[in-house]
């Protein structure tokens, strides 16, 4: 194994640390993060550039060997970092913004290091996917997360056809020179009218969220390519009513409520609720 530099005291085995970075302003830095930057025996990074940018505007100084760990060379630097790890050294893992391993480079590293046995925490921080949900204007009480579409026009259409019916409010990544055919898809396949919000340059100097109908940010995006990272956020599908069962089933759940106890006139309530029909239609059938 190569010679690395030691920061702090080594120990039989390493610690691999998950470092939510800001995803605009430096500013969301929390101290954690600071601290193990200025500790850290080697910085695994998305971006060795927009890493050593953002310790000068923290002014912290990161004494531990940088190295690059992106998409592209995640494959070949995991087993090194995990030999690190496994020495006893301290590796903090961070992307260019948000948590790492969410859309971005950090699960490879991750899965390995807990194969192995290597202790892996995280020292949390800001994320793209919960603030702009926060943003957005939407109902949140339920989600989930899509990451980036597919790339290519026709497996794009296929995810979102599949998805159509979610009830769930949904979260995209987008970059922006598929945002155009992406909002284009999004409102053929979920109607022009489905709410959402596009979240832009989040926590940054041009911050941008705009909360329209899916046709109408289709329409604006087509005016001229947006720039920067786009986060968008669209409300589920509206739940489907249930199924009217027929006058002989409503007849029957009455009489088992009534059988077990309840008033008929609770009885016809709790029919009525779970099969969303008005309690007097409910009460027609009973008493035809």
């Amino acid at each position: 194994m190569k010679e690395w530099p030691t920061v702090g005291e080594m120990s039989d085995i390493g610690r691999l640390v998950l470092l939510g970075a800001p995803l605009g302003n430096p500013a969301d830095a929390s101290a954690r993060f600071r601290e193990v930057l200025a500790t850290a025996d080697v910085v695994a990074a998305e971006d060795t550039r927009r890493l050593t940018r953002l310790a000068r505007d923290l002014d912290v100084t990161v004494p531990g060997r940088i190295v690059s760990y992106f998409e592209g060379n995640e494959e070949r630097r995991t087993p090194e970092l995990v030999e690190v790890l496994a020495a006893g050294y301290l590796v903090a893992l961070v992307t260019d913004g948000g948590m790492p391993s969410v859309s971005d480079p950090g699960y490879r590293l991750v899965r390995a290091a807990v194969d192995a046995g290597v202790p892996v925490t995280a020292a949390p921080g800001p994320s793209a996917v919960t603030t702009a949900l926060a943003l957005s204007g939407l109902p949140v009480d339920r989600f989930c997360f899509e990451g980036f579409l597919p790339r290519t026009p026709g497996a794009r259409r296929a995810r979102l056809r599949a998805l159509a019916a979610e009830e769930r409010t949904l979260v995209f990544f987008e970059a922006p020179h598929r945002i155009t055919g992406a909002l284009a898809d999004l409102a053929a396949a979920f109607g022009a009218d489905r709410p959402a919000a596009l979240c832009r340059e989040l926590t940054k100097t041009y911050e941008e969220v705009l909360r329209r109908p899916l046709g109408e940010l289709a329409d604006w995006a087509a005016g001229g390519e947006p720039r920067g990272e786009i986060t968008v956020v669209v409300a589920g599908a509206p739940a489907a009513a249930p199924e009217r069962p027929d006058d002989d089933t409503l007849r029957a759940a009455v009489a088992a409520r009534e059988a077990a106890g309840l008033s008929r006139r609770d009885a016809v309530t709790e029919v009525a609720t779970e099969y969303g029909l008005r309690r007097r239609d409910v009460y027609t059938v009973v008493h035809a």
